[in-house]
């Protein structure tokens, strides 16, 4: 597996590897009940043998794992800027090729070996990047001819009761995670600028909005 380091990644990254140092031990035990739509997109994701797949924001290496057992002949690939998480996924998914790395300023190139990929997904990964209407336009440039962008993320839970969706915000806060309210109009943004056609998709009333951006 290659793994090259990246450095310089900022008070950003410092703040994720204290975040998860200890977390990452439990994470995806304790986000699997709330972190809705991540399975449904990999099921979406329809990757055809020796097609490559790139997570933005890998954390734990657990989606890519679900990844890796659906679709084995896939070539994977991640970044995340917190090396804490990436010593999980280097455990959970072991045919990787991972390393620690800025969505927003990306080298994938330098840092994974692929100049462009053609499956790229972010899954509850745009809500905790301070740039990240620039990471999802790095996402976008980063697509192969008849690749496809897949985005997942908190929505504004519009379909859920009032009381929940204040208690949920006033939480999510807490591990620095801010929902993005225009996250449609950003991904339409970024695929009129690509020249990608993009397809929003709202779920569990609300509670995770999502998006495809496709390069023909």
């Amino acid at each position: 597996m290659a793994d090259a380091i990246a450095v310089g990644l900022g008070e950003h990254g410092t703040l994720m590897d204290a975040q998860y140092r200890w977390q990452r031990h439990i994470y995806d035990l304790s986000r699997k009940y709330y972190l809705l739509g991540r399975d449904e997109m990999i099921c979406a994701l329809s990757v055809p043998p020796g097609a490559s797949v790139l997570e933005l924001g890998c954390g734990t290496g657990r989606n890519l794992a679900l990844v890796a057992h659906r679709y084995p002949k896939a070539r994977l690939f991640g970044i995340d800027i917190s090396a804490e998480m990436l010593k999980n996924a280097r455990r959970n998914a072991p045919g990787a090729t991972l390393s620690v790395g800025d969505a927003t300023r990306l080298d994938s190139g330098a840092l994974l070996g692929e100049r462009s990929f053609d499956h790229v997904f972010m899954s509850y990964t745009l809500s905790m990047i301070p740039d990240w209407r620039g990471a999802l336009d790095q996402g976008a440039r980063l697509l192969a001819p008849g690749g496809r962008l897949h985005v997942v993320d908190f929505g504004q839970q519009e379909g859920l009761p009032g009381w929940f969706r204040r208690a949920l915000q006033a939480w999510l806060t807490k591990f620095h995670v801010t929902p993005r309210a225009d996250l449609f109009e950003a991904c339409e943004a970024v695929a009129a600028r690509h020249g990608l056609r993009c397809e929003a998709v709202r779920s569990y009333r609300g509670y995770a909005w999502g998006a495809i951006l496709s390069r023909d």
